[in-house]
């Protein structure tokens, strides 16, 4: 009777266990040669990698350059300021026109079209700036 309840504890077991082991010994310059091999590849183990490599699996390497991600974010920063300053420039010429005399607003209204014209090329640097980077530096497939 104690036989026909079985208790479901621990893992169950796989149909086709990888049993078999073999052991490589590198030399230092070997062994750091692998390591940066092993850190391109991305796989998460060891072993994984040496079985690829093995069984002429594909190879691939992916480089993420910092500092182009630390440019784009940095210009996409900077362009959502730019937006939130359309924003107050609009708040700001309502303002300009209800607390002030014509005369005051339209010498104000003068040095901020001065500015805006500076902010207009500004912007027209950041977007040839983000084709270019997106030209030089997307991924193209092959």
């Amino acid at each position: 009777m104690n036989e026909e309840k079985k208790s479901k504890q621990g893992r169950n077991p796989k149909n086709d266990p990888a049993v078999f082991r073999y052991t490589v010994r590198f030399t230092a310059e070997e062994h750091a040669r692998f390591l940066a091999m092993y850190e391109q590849a991305g796989v998460y183990a060891k072993a994984i990698f040496i079985k690829a490599r093995v069984f002429d699996e594909i190879f691939k390497v992916m480089k993420v350059d910092k500092t182009l991600v630390d440019y784009y974010t940095q210009l996409s920063a900077f362009h959502a300021q730019f937006r939130a300053v359309g924003v107050n420039y609009n708040q700001t010429v309502k303002e300009l026109k209800s607390h002030f005399s014509e005369k005051k607003a339209m010498a104000l209204l003068y040095k901020l079209e001065k500015q805006t014209v500076e902010l207009a090329a500004l912007s027209r640097q950041i977007i040839s700036l983000t084709q270019e980077f997106q030209q030089q530096w997307s991924q193209k497939s092959v």
